[in-house]
């Protein structure tokens, strides 16, 4: 238990330590819906994605890690209906601060659901709010969670 305690709390100080390092390898989101035109009554496609810099990853949607904080995207919109969030598979690596593989993304990654604007709407623009959680990590520590947020529009027929 002694043994268990330590090695959160060393992990912890690494996390602490290195937040300045995370900060200057920022992470980019961005994202569309359709090619910016949504026609009502019609779903469309929308897709979001993290951009993760080279010698970092985040944790996956699902890591396999009991203190492993997971990926997540959440939508929202007034007026426009939107589908589930699909999260990519991840790849299973195996790093130094954990003991078995965790799933991970990495580079560009795509998040996608639909939009749909009702046959009823009467806006000429959809706006959806998006916001992106993770944790990204080097092969030997991870970093601070961090939440970025997004604004996705498109003209609506």
């Amino acid at each position: 238990m002694m043994k268990q305690l330590m090695k959160i709390g060393f992990l912890a100080a690494l996390i602490l330590a290195a937040g300045d390092v995370a900060s200057t390898s920022a992470q980019s989101v961005t994202g569309s819906i359709a090619n910016g035109t949504v026609t009502r009554g019609t779903a469309a496609r929308a897709t979001i994605y993290l951009s993760i810099p080279g010698g970092l990853h985040v944790n996956s949607n699902r890591p396999n890690g009991e203190y492993a904080i997971a990926t997540t995207v959440k939508v929202s919109s007034n007026g426009a209906k939107l589908g589930a969030v699909s999260y990519p598979r991840g790849t299973n690596r195996k790093f130094e601060f954990s003991e078995k593989p965790l799933n991970v993304y990495e580079g560009r990654v795509p998040f996608t659901f639909t939009v749909t604007a009702p046959s009823t709407f009467r806006g000429r623009t959809i706006t959806v709010n998006a916001t992106v959680h993770y944790q990204a990590c080097t092969n030997e520590v991870c970093y601070a969670p961090k939440s970025k947020q997004i604004t996705l529009t498109a003209k609506v027929n």
